[in-house]
């Protein structure tokens, strides 16, 4: 019998711990997909601006979380923590080529836009590139002519995405949420949280007892 599992993600395009939480998702579903392959998953995105009051323009990154942490040391030690994770993940997170620290509205609002119009593969690839943009190139994603580049090269016409590019610095307003105490976050069928990055195990575990929860239900429906 087939069986569907909804996992709604939020995330914001500028925490490491959401990439980083992106990757062991994508370990944990091609996990579930070995041992349940009659489970269609549905994955939805939701963003969620962490910095809703940062300028337009953004601010310089190193500035930026000088100004967090306190000092240089801490700042290290972050970064380092960071990078650890990172690698753990299989990811390779360049921070040393972030200049700033972006506005992420109107990535949020190109994400949206592209649920709206793309396809979930299209869609799925704009994420990743957005993600590659910022953590591995250095790009600005608060930059218009930056998310048109992005968005044209996932096969998003200009014309159909260039007006949700305000560029104003108007917060994006997404699902108000259980997210709301930070991300990464994720709810499965609507039903059971899990905050944080959590290793794929965790989150391949919670995935099957929804399932079985849900399983559990139907029989004594």
């Amino acid at each position: 019998m087939s069986r569907s599992l909804r996992i709604d993600v939020f995330f914001d395009f500028i925490c490491p711990w959401c990439l980083i939480g992106k990757r062991q998702l994508e370990r944990a579903l091609a996990q579930l997909r070995a041992s349940r392959p009659e489970v269609a998953v549905d994955l939805v995105w939701h963003g969620v601006q962490l910095l809703p009051h940062m300028p337009a323009q953004g601010e310089p990154f190193a500035e930026f979380y000088l100004n967090r942490l306190g000092s240089a040391e801490a700042v290290r030690m972050r970064q380092a923590q960071v990078q650890q994770a990172a690698a753990a993940a299989g990811l390779e997170i360049d921070l040393t080529r972030i200049a700033r620290m972006p506005n992420t509205a109107d990535a949020h609002r190109l994400l949206q836009r592209a649920e709206a119009l793309a396809e979930p593969a299209q869609r799925d690839a704009l994420l990743e590139r957005l993600f590659a943009a910022y953590f591995q190139h250095g790009e600005d994603l608060g930059a218009r002519a930056t998310l048109l580049s992005i968005a044209e090269s996932c096969g998003l016409e200009r014309s159909a995405v260039a007006d949700c590019l305000r560029g104003d610095g108007e917060p994006f307003v997404g699902l108000v949420n259980a997210a709301a105490g930070g991300v990464p976050h994720f709810i499965l069928d609507r039903r059971q949280s899990v905050s944080g990055a959590q290793p794929a195990e965790v989150l391949l575990a919670a995935m099957l007892e929804t399932l079985a929860y849900s399983a559990a239900q139907e029989l004594s429906a």
